[in-house]
């Protein structure tokens, strides 16, 4: 069975509450993200992992996928080389926890 392509649209906007109240609203970062994970049933399996916060749970998401990614697309970077192990048994570990969401192995 082919697993099914997701895209996603990353955009951070920076929020600056002036003195006065009022709001600047200032774009810091956009980029695509894909892969076959569906990101929104990883945060709700997530979130059994007992954050303090929902938010926890969305970040903590969001920074595994995004670290596996750039691992992944950069394994020949030297900056990786004593991470990488430990952070691909950290993922095994939480994915025998809650699954992917997405079945694959």
């Amino acid at each position: 069975m082919e697993k099914q392509k997701k895209s996603y649209y990353v955009n951070m906007i920076e929020a600056d509450v002036k003195d006065n109240g009022k709001v600047k609203m200032s774009e810091v970062l956009n980029f695509n993200f894909g892969g076959h994970h569906d990101i929104a049933e990883m945060v709700e399996r997530a979130k059994s992992l007992g954050f303090a916060k929902d938010k926890h749970a969305k970040e903590f998401v969001l920074a595994m996928r995004f670290m596996h990614h750039v691992i992944k697309k950069n394994s020949d970077n030297a900056i990786f080389a004593e991470f990488a192990p430990q952070f691909e048994e950290f993922k095994k570990s939480i994915k025998s926890k809650l699954g992917c969401g997405c079945g694959c192995k």
